[in-house]
């Protein structure tokens, strides 16, 4: 039987992986840009699916909402809640073409993976000896934002302009089809394990766990807008954050040759 220890480690494990996986959420291949433009509105909910089962900032978030639920009701209550929110700002921001710097959307986000597990750990009754504001409301107001942080990513498509409204709906079917794999996911581990002795010092593991994750996503998101304000246009999206950290060092360090030739030579 693994120890209580082992267990505890689990979910900071996992975190560790997802955040290795990406250093910023959302990120669009060039061959799903391809596929778009030559596929149809399968294509779309495909990406749909496949975005959403690979954006960890959102599945987190899922994560923290469903942790102490154990009633269908309150789960399916909840779900929809956040559901309805982002679905709201996906297709209207994405239907009227409202853009925000990804990098701040994102940065916003992943405070509320911070606020979601923190609201679990009833941290403002215990440090800030408030109320905690209505739970529902928050995650359908919360729901909002991840849906523009959504619609900031979809613009970057080459959507149709003949079927734009069926290639937003569609590419949120997909969302909605990947949240509900992962929560199944998700629900089916929990619920084996709420009975276990471990389940106690793994929840708690496990939301402070959430809090570390989304600070350290904020930072991150805050590091990208710090560099650029305008990613995309400067070439500087979130895909190739790194690899152009990499060529601006290499730049400099070609500039820093040859200001040394002409030094030598003059």
């Amino acid at each position: 039987m693994f120890s209580v220890i082992k267990l505890a480690r689990w979910p900071f494990a996992i975190i560790a992986i997802l955040l290795a996986s990406q250093a910023f959420g959302h990120g669009m291949s060039e061959a799903e840009r391809q596929s778009i433009i030559e596929g149809g509105n399968l294509r779309y909910l495909w990406i749909g699916a496949s975005h959403m089962l690979s954006g960890y900032d959102h599945l987190l978030f899922v994560f923290g909402i469903i942790f102490f639920l154990t009633k269908f009701k309150e789960i399916v209550k909840y779900i929809t809640a956040f559901t309805l929110g982002h679905s709201a700002t996906l297709i209207f921001a994405t239907f009227n073409g409202i853009q925000v710097n990804y990098f701040l959307i994102d940065a916003i986000i992943a405070l509320s993976v911070c606020y979601i597990a923190f609201t679990n750990l009833d941290g403002f009754k215990k440090y800030l000896d408030i109320k905690a504001p209505n739970m529902l409301m928050m995650i359908a107001s919360l729901g909002l934002i991840h849906g523009l942080g959504l619609s900031t990513r979809l613009q970057q498509l080459p959507l149709s302009e003949d079927e734009l409204l069926m290639n937003i709906i569609s590419f949120n079917i997909g969302i909605e089809v990947g949240q509900i794999l992962a929560l199944a996911i998700m629900l089916i581990l929990l619920a084996g394990w709420r009975k276990a002795d471990s389940f106690k010092p793994f929840s708690k593991l496990s939301n402070y766990g959430l809090i570390f994750a989304g600070l350290y996503l904020f930072m991150m998101q805050m590091h990208g807008y710090a560099h650029v304000t305008n990613p995309d246009e400067f070439g500087f999206s979130a895909d190739n954050h790194i690899h152009q950290h990499i060529k601006i060092d290499e730049e400099r360090a070609i500039q820093i040759i040859n200001n040394t030739s002409h030094d030598t030579i003059d």
